[in-house]
């Protein structure tokens, strides 16, 4: 089984859905010519032709549009927005268009419509680089919400997301392209060939949506995260030597609360990670659940770590960013909680 960043991951899902299907097109900002800003769609276009992959001008609310006309007519556009932090003037489309569809045509149309988008810090891409806006998306019905955390599951999500007959916002970290981050800057970034999770099968298969990973088993706590977080709650809970039990949601809207609670009602202790800003962030939609599904088993209250109340800053990156520090912090404090 061939070892895969994420990047090659996903250029792989994508390459055997266009092969495999023709009514899937890949398009986007530089998708064409330059296969993405990041490489996810290099070679694409050379292999498919200009009119399967190619370039969109910079215009999210275009692109958006474009790919939900392209989807009632019968096609799986695969929408790439550069970074998430421009998703914004395509907004109106996805939510008034796009995630509706379904319902205003009483199940008549159809939207299976994939907008892919890198997202998240830790690049040094300042505050207009590096936003995780994930929570503007949950909160809006009709869309399904991804964020996968290693190689494996990217390629099988994506492939699922193509599949599916509903829209899918699909965030993709960017700072786990090339491999997982502890969350500490001071120690070099690891390759995903080191990983169990950067082996990918060559041939097409989906990860299910809708159902969480338990990636480490534990019985003390349960850390509950996505995306980067997943591994800085790894690194965390390894270097404090604390018996942990960490769910990777991988996908955010529809997600495992059934996972979620079995392990709470086990450990009776919960934290919540997230990169985004912490106010209305999604951990406040996942701890509330939690606290309703289980009162009675908890024995401290959930704990939250998650990025500021602020933009995401230029100079002050590792300030910013929940890395394994605070983790680190926040999991002691939990666990001390009588």
């Amino acid at each position: 089984m061939p070892s895969m960043t994420m990047i090659q991951a996903l250029n792989n899902a994508l390459d055997l859905k266009l092969e495999s299907d023709p009514s899937v097109i890949a398009f986007g900002e530089d998708v064409g010519y330059f296969g993405g800003v990041f490489g996810v769609t290099k070679g694409l276009q050379e292999k498919y032709g200009e009119t399967r992959v190619y370039d969109a001008p910079i215009n999210e609310g275009a692109i958006v549009a474009m790919a939900m006309g392209m989807a009632v007519n019968g096609m799986r556009p695969v929408a790439e927005i550069q970074f998430a932090d421009y998703i914004f003037p395509g907004f109106d489309q996805i939510l008034s268009e796009l995630s509706r569809i379904r319902y205003r045509s009483a199940g008549q149309f159809v939207a299976p419509v994939t907008i892919r988008t890198p997202c998240g810090g830790g690049i040094y891409g300042g505050q207009t680089h590096s936003m995780s806006p994930e929570a503007f998306f949950t909160h809006i019905p009709g869309l399904t919400i991804i964020m996968p955390s290693n190689p494996y599951d990217a390629k099988g999500l994506l492939t699922a997301a193509i599949e599916s007959d509903d829209p899918v916002i699909f965030f993709e970290p960017k700072r786990l392209y090339n491999g997982p981050f502890s969350g500490d800057p001071g120690i070099p970034s690891s390759a995903w060939s080191k990983s169990p999770k950067g082996d990918v099968p060559e041939e097409s298969y989906t990860v299910p949506i809708g159902v969480a990973d338990v990636v480490r088993e534990g019985s003390d706590v349960t850390m509950v995260g996505y995306g980067t977080m997943v591994h800085v709650a790894l690194a965390a809970a390894e270097a404090l030597g604390i018996d942990a039990e960490i769910i990777d949601l991988r996908t955010l809207v529809p997600y495992d609360i059934d996972t979620v609670v079995k392990s709470v009602s086990k450990t009776g202790r919960c934290m919540v990670l997230h990169e985004a800003p912490r106010t209305s962030g999604f951990g406040a939609e996942l701890i509330a659940q939690i606290q309703e599904d289980c009162f009675y088993s908890l024995e401290a209250p959930i704990s939250r770590v998650t990025g500021w109340d602020t933009p995401y800053p230029h100079a002050h990156e590792w300030s910013y960013f929940p890395g394994k520090a605070r983790v680190e912090k926040a999991l002691k404090a939990l666990m001390e909680t009588v």
